[in-house]
C-alpha cells in the first residue's frame, strides 16, 4: 500500500511523542499489505473498525488516540484522513473527513 500524507503523521507525533513508535509502526507494516478489500484490512488489523466510504479507524497508543485512513483499494492507496485524541474525534463526522 502506498500511504499518503506521512507529514500529518510526523507532524502529529512531533507534538504527541508517546505516538511516535506506534505511528511508525504502523506505517510500515501498512506499507507492505496489499489491501485488495476491507477483509484483508480486518486480518491485518483485527481492532480496526470499518465504516462507510473505506474509511478505517484505527485505535493508536492504547486506544488514547484515533487515526482515521480512507483506502482505495484499486489504486492501492491509503490516504490520512484524520489522526486526534478521543476529544478531537468527537467533534468530526469520521465518514466524511
Amino acid at each position: 500500500m502506498r500511504i499518503l500524507a506521512k507529514k500529518i503523521l510526523r507532524e502529529f507525533w512531533e507534538q504527541h511523542p508517546s505516538t511516535e513508535e506506534q505511528l511508525k509502526s504502523w506505517y510500515q507494516e501498512t506499507s507492505k499489505f496489499n489491501w485488495t478489500n476491507p477483509n484483508y484490512v480486518k486480518d491485518e488489523f483485527p481492532n480496526a473498525r470499518l465504516i462507510p466510504n473505506n474509511r478505517v479507524i484505527f485505535n493508536i497508543k492504547g486506544n488514547q488516540y484515533r487515526l482515521i485512513v480512507r483506502v482505495n483499494y484499486k489504486y492501492q492507496m491509503v490516504y490520512v484522513r484524520f489522526i486526534g485524541t478521543h476529544e478531537e474525534y468527537d467533534k468530526i463526522d469520521p465518514t466524511k473527513v
